[in-house]
C-alpha cells in the first residue's frame, strides 16, 4: 500500500480534529468536576495573597 502525502494530510486533519475534540472534551469536564472545585478556588487565591 503506497500511502501519498495528500492520504496522510487527510487522516491527520480528520482523525486528529477528533483526537483533539476529545482531548478538550476530557480537559473540560475535568475541570468542571465538583470534586475540583475546592482545587480550583484555592489556586485562583493565589495571587492575591500578600508574600510576608
Amino acid at each position: 500500500m503506497d500511502v501519498t502525502f495528500q492520504d496522510a494530510s487527510h487522516f491527520a486533519q480528520t482523525y486528529g480534529l477528533v483526537y483533539l475534540f476529545g482531548l478538550f472534551l476530557i480537559v473540560l469536564v475535568y475541570a468542571l468536576w465538583p470534586k475540583n472545585k475546592d482545587k480550583f478556588d484555592k489556586a485562583a487565591q493565589i495571587p492575591l495573597e500578600e508574600k510576608e
